[in-house]
């Protein structure tokens, strides 16, 4: 079932977007009251753009301060996001190339995908959706896999659409995640432009750095 976002909740935009760690009573000073400020928090975190820290503190996604119209496009990605689960058995790059041979028809999504689309950044994790989380989390553990944050195989529930347009759910996957995938959702709009038809916005000096990087690769990006 789609999720409500309530209109009001863009007031936390004003929140410093300089910083991923904020406190309820800092959000309390911009919506009026520490109820207020608690209520919004749990729907930030329902729909996937904040996560708990504890002690009246809480982490945001640099999404959260992408136009408020777009957030209905990135709820499935940030839902996505939200339910992932890391694993890992070597911790180094075989672990990758298992679970492409474990999962080869699997979809990719963010930093390897992002690579492949790009050539930017050298990818960390491989963020894989899957048709049944547990089935495919309980096939790694099989083989040896311990499930943990430092792994570097990431199993990702499907939600939302996938098929119509893969460059497009790629590209606001990474505008969801946020931190290094920004850049990679920066390249993917100047190399793949006509393959989107939902777009984000981005300060003019990041997108300026990512095309001189760009420019300035040299292996041959295939589009």
């Amino acid at each position: 079932m789609e999720q409500e976002i309530p209109p009001e909740l863009v007031t936390v935009q004003q929140l410093d977007q300089s910083r991923p760690v904020h406190s309820k009573r800092e959000l309390a000073a911009i919506v009026g009251s520490i109820a207020t400020a608690q209520r919004y928090a749990r729907k930030l975190e329902d729909l996937g753009f904040a996560s708990p820290l504890g002690r009246g503190y809480f982490t945001i996604r640099s999404s959260l301060f992408q136009p408020f119209s777009l957030w209905h496009h990135l709820l499935p990605s940030l839902q996505s996001l939200k339910k992932s689960r890391y694993f890992g058995r070597a911790y180094s790059e075989s672990d990758i190339h298992f679970a492409r041979s474990k999962f080869p028809a699997e979809i990719v999504t963010l930093d390897y995908r992002a690579y492949e689309l790009t050539h930017l950044q050298r990818p960390e994790k491989l963020f894989l959706y899957v048709a049944d989380q547990e089935t495919a989390a309980k096939m790694l553990k099989d083989e040896g896999f311990s499930e943990g944050k430092s792994g570097r195989v990431v199993l990702l529930p499907k939600i939302g659409s996938f098929y119509q347009n893969e460059i497009q759910r790629i590209y606001l996957d990474c505008i969801a995640a946020g931190g290094r995938s920004l850049l990679d959702a920066v390249a993917i709009e100047l190399l793949h432009q006509h393959e989107l038809q939902i777009r984000g916005v981005f300060p003019i000096d990041l997108v300026d750095n990512v095309r001189d990087d760009i420019s300035a690769l040299t292996p041959v990006i295939k589009h």
